[in-house]
C-alpha cells in the first residue's frame, strides 16, 4: 500500500515493535566509550531509543523538522480561554516568518519547520492545508467531531510522517497551535486515565481562577454526558478531542509504522502520545520525551507513558518549543556516540557495572 492510500486500520495492524537488538548494540557501544558508565543519562537512553526506532545501531540525527499541527476548537465558545480563535491563524502564519518562539528555536537548532492546517477556522495564505474541517464543534453541546473525521485526522498525521521520511528527515518533533487545546487535551487525558478532570486541568495560556473553574466544569460535564471513562480511545477523541491532537497522535503512529523517532513536546503532545499508545501499545518504543510541561497533569501523563523527559524547565509554551530545545542535546549525544574513543582505543581499563 502506498503512502497516499495508507489507512488507520492497516497501520494499526502492521506496526512492528522497536528493534531491541539495535538498542542492545547501542547500549554496548555506550558502555565501551571512555567515560563513566551511564554518565550521560537521558542522552544515552535517547540515542538507544533512536536506534530501536530506526532499526539500526547506526543512529542518524542529521535532518530534523518540527511539525506544528494547527487547528481550532469549538469549545472556546464556553469561555475556557483567554484569547479568541483568531490567534491560531496568526501564530500559524508566524511560524513561516520566524516570528514565533518555536520558529526562532528551529533556526537556532538547524531544524526545518512545517506548520500544517489540519482544522483552522480560516484559510491562511501560506500554511499547508490538510484541513479535516473548519474547526471542531463545541463539545459542551455536541461531539467535537465525527468518528470519520477523527480517523481522517489520524491518517493525516500518519501519511505526513511517510512523506517526511521520503524527504530524508531522521527526527520529527511534534508541535501544535490551537486556541482551546489545553481544554481538549485535559478532557482526553482525564478520560483515558480515568482521573478527575480537576486533577488534569490547568490554566492553559492564562485563565483566571473563575475561568479555570468553568473550564473544569465544561470538561466534567462532557465526560459524564458520554461516559468517556468507559469509552474506547477513538470515541474519546471524537467526543472531546481536537484535530491538532488527532494529527499529532497520527504522527506517533506513523513514526512507529515508518520507523522514524518522533519527539513528544509538552502536555498536548504527550496526551496525543498517550492516545496513540492506547490505539497501539507498540508505538511507545518510537517516542522520545523532551520536557515536562508546567501544566498540572504533565507529570502524570508522562508517568502513565513510562517515559522520562530531558528537561524540567518550567515551560508551558507549546508550539513544539520543548521538543526543539532538545535537538541540540540529541545531536551532541549522537556525535559522542559515533566519534568518542573507547576504553580499548586509549588503553584504559574499562569501568565495571557495580552490583
Amino acid at each position: 500500500m502506498n503512502n497516499a492510500e495508507m489507512t488507520l486500520e492497516y497501520v494499526l495492524g502492521h506496526i512492528s515493535p522497536c528493534d531491541k537488538k539495535a538498542m542492545e548494540v547501542c547500549r554496548r557501544r555506550w558502555d565501551s566509550i571512555a567515560k563513566p558508565l551511564h554518565s550521560l543519562g537521558w542522552m544515552e537512553e535517547a540515542i538507544a531509543i533512536i536506534a530501536g526506532a530506526q532499526h539500526s545501531s547506526e543512529v542518524v540525527t542529521h535532518r530534523k523538522i518540527l511539525v506544528p499541527m494547527c487547528a481550532d476548537n469549538g469549545v472556546v465558545e464556553e469561555g475556557v480561554t483567554q484569547t479568541g480563535q483568531e490567534i491560531t491563524a496568526l501564530v500559524a502564519e508566524n511560524f513561516l516568518d520566524e516570528k514565533s518562539c518555536a520558529a526562532v528555536m528551529c533556526r537556532m537548532s538547524g531544524a526545518d519547520i512545517r506548520p500544517i492546517d489540519i482544522g483552522m477556522v480560516v484559510d491562511t495564505p501560506r500554511v499547508e492545508k490538510r484541513k479535516v474541517a473548519y474547526g471542531t464543534k463545541n463539545f459542551a453541546k455536541e461531539p467535537a467531531m465525527t468518528r470519520e473525521e477523527a480517523v481522517q485526522a489520524l491518517e493525516t498525521g500518519i501519511r505526513l510522517v511517510g512523506e517526511l521520511k521520503e524527504e530524508g528527515y531522521a527526527l520529527i518533533a511534534t508541535g501544535e497551535m490551537g486556541i482551546g487545546n489545553t481544554t481538549t487535551s485535559s478532557a482526553v487525558a482525564a478520560s483515558l486515565m480515568k482521573v478527575p478532570a480537576v486533577e488534569m486541568t490547568g490554566r492553559g495560556a492564562g485563565l483566571s481562577s473563575e475561568g479555570l473553574k468553568k473550564k473544569v466544569k465544561v470538561i466534567e460535564e462532557a465526560i459524564e454526558r458520554w461516559d468517556l471513562t468507559q469509552a474506547d480511545p477513538l470515541t474519546i477523541l471524537s467526543c472531546v478531542g481536537g484535530f491538532d491532537l488527532a494529527g499529532i497522535a497520527g504522527m506517533f503512529l506513523g513514526g512507529a509504522y515508518y520507523h522514524v523517532p518522533v519527539l513528544i513536546d509538552g502536555f498536548i503532545s504527550s496526551v496525543a502520545a498517550l492516545l496513540a499508545v492506547r490505539l497501539c501499545p507498540e508505538c511507545k518504543g518510537y517516542m522520545i520525551a523532551s520536557h515536562v510541561s508546567k501544566e498540572p497533569a504533565a507529570h502524570m501523563v508522562l508517568q502513565e507513558l513510562g517515559l522520562s523527559p530531558a528537561l524540567d524547565a518550567g515551560m508551558c509554551l507549546g508550539e513544539g518549543s520543548g521538543a526543539v530545545a532538545v535537538f541540540h542535546l540529541l545531536e551532541m549525544a549522537a556525535e559522542i556516540y559515533h566519534s568518542m574513543s573507547t576504553f580499548e582505543q586509549i588503553d584504559m581499563e574499562a569501568y565495571q557495572e557495580l552490583k
